[in-house]
């Protein structure tokens, strides 16, 4: 049931896509090609498990923890703020 004039499933929708639009950035960050030997970062060696596991990996464990430390958080997209919402 929808509100407004909003149609019947909108809000599912707008769930679905809020999803898939996750999924995409998660898969965007994946790495591709051939994975290094050393880190890119510091030049430690990569253990031959972490290249086996994920390939293409760049970084060593260390320095991809910092990466992703400092990894700025994707923000919401208000997806209600519709001029129905507005107009309540």
């Amino acid at each position: 049931m929808a509100g407004g004039w909003a149609r019947d499933g909108a809000v599912q929708d707008q769930i679905d896509s809020t999803v898939e639009e996750a999924l995409e950035r998660a898969r965007r960050q994946l790495p591709e090609g051939e994975s290094l030997t050393h880190c890119e970062e510091c030049e430690a060696e990569i253990p031959p498990a972490r290249r086996e596991a994920l390939p293409g990996v760049r970084l060593c464990v260390q320095c991809q923890a910092e990466h992703d430390r400092n990894e700025r958080p994707v923000a919401g997209y208000n997806r209600r703020g519709s001029k129905d919402s507005q107009l309540r």
